[in-house]
């Protein structure tokens, strides 16, 4: 068992901006999409409002077959001054190239890592474990499982969490981003168990997402969550919380924020 040395680093906050057709979107349980803003912009203002790092995510990508926008990510690192990680229909090295080279500073991948595992590998020993982040969409089941999801949580899969964020890591992952479909967009907090579990098991940050409605869930996933740091979208976008004044809560709550 590793244990991370993560009690003393400052914990991070991170907006997700969902991208579809080159507009930021927000859903619940992944379907009912409806249209926020244009990302650059948003995300120059989350820059502003002391957001640690950003995550675009073209949503539709591995869903459509098509390959995310290298245009927006140029726009989005010539506007924005904090590390940002783009995700969505990142297939192959190529893919994975282009991004970083328009600005982009990690590479998220989600289905493609699932369908073949060795692109963790490649992307790890062409680019550096620090720019991948292995996203991983799971749902609990009535057996207890959490099942590993693909195309946007669409299709199950016969991966499993655990061991499936293991071998993640084992093949160069250096980030490990766990959305929870049971609680993406309800806003009743985050999959705080199995957070914690992944934060035992693994030696690698652990990103949380899927379930922040308001502040003490932020102070929950840090502390019982152990998560390394909260990502969240709708309520950042529709200013339900202020970055500002979460920091400050946590601050208050005890937990080291930048």
């Amino acid at each position: 068992m590793r244990h991370k040395l993560n009690t003393m680093l400052a914990k991070r906050i991170i907006p997700c901006l969902d991208i579809k057709n080159g507009m930021t979107v927000k859903g619940v349980n992944f379907v009912n999409i409806k249209e926020v803003g244009d990302p650059v912009e948003l995300g120059a203002w989350y820059a502003e409002q002391g957001a640690d790092e950003l995550v675009f995510l073209d949503i539709t990508a591995s869903h459509e077959g098509r390959k995310t926008f290298a245009d927006l990510v140029e726009r989005i690192a010539q506007n924005i001054n904090i590390p940002f990680t783009v995700g969505g229909g990142i297939s192959e090295l190529k893919d994975a190239d282009i991004l970083l080279n328009a600005g982009a500073d990690k590479i998220s991948i989600n289905s493609s890592a699932v369908r073949n595992p060795q692109l963790i590998d490649d992307m790890a020993h062409n680019f550096g474990s620090q720019f991948v982040v292995a996203a991983i969409d799971a749902r609990l089941e009535d057996n207890g499982e959490w099942v590993v999801t693909v195309n946007g949580g669409r299709i199950p899969t016969e991966k499993r969490l655990f061991t499936w964020a293991k071998e993640a890591q084992e093949r160069g992952a250096g980030e490990i981003l766990f959305t929870s479909m049971n609680h993406d967009g309800v806003k009743q907090g985050f999959a705080n168990e199995a957070l914690a579990r992944l934060s035992e098991e693994l030696s690698i940050p652990v990103i949380a997402s899927g379930g922040a409605g308001k502040m003490e869930h932020f102070k929950d996933v840090f502390t019982l969550g152990k998560a390394d740091a909260g990502l969240a979208a709708s309520i950042f976008h529709y200013k339900e919380i202020g970055i500002p004044e979460l920091k400050d809560y946590l601050r208050n709550n005890g937990i080291t924020v930048r």
